[in-house]
């Protein structure tokens, strides 16, 4: 069971879990996996206000998951630092952003595909965009 308290601007932001894993990982590929565009971040990080005001900006509904309120959060950010460090993107840790499940990458990934042109086909891709 999720915990969920409505955001200001569209987004869902999920600060806690009452379900345990056994790896922070695998936590990480199942709750990425549960909503088209999710979002872990830091509730006073302006990065991770960043991104999710773009997101919302482009009328996406993000799943958002406030680490340093989730009390699996600490295990979590290493598992993503961990990701981000075999993908291409910078070593910033947070925001990640996930879409359909597939990591995009952390705001330097989210804002180059938005700049290119690649993160609108997908998110219409994941069904997180209709028009």
């Amino acid at each position: 069971m999720e915990y969920e308290i409505g955001g200001r601007w569209g987004y869902r932001w999920c600060v806690g879990s009452s379900s345990s894993s056994p790896d922070g990982l695998e936590r990480v590929v199942r709750m990425a996996s549960e909503s088209a565009v999710v979002v872990f971040s830091r509730s006073g990080c302006c990065m991770c206000h960043a991104v999710k005001r773009l997101l919302c900006g482009m009328g996406v509904n993000a799943r958002v998951y406030e680490l340093d309120r989730h009390p699996f959060g600490k295990d979590m950010e290493q598992a993503l630092m961990a990701l981000l460090r075999s993908s291409s993107s910078a070593a910033s840790a947070l925001p990640v952003v996930f879409i359909g499940g597939n990591l995009v990458g952390a705001i330097d990934s989210v804002l180059a595909s938005h700049i290119n042109g690649s993160l609108v086909p997908l998110l219409k891709q994941a069904g997180a965009l209709w028009l």
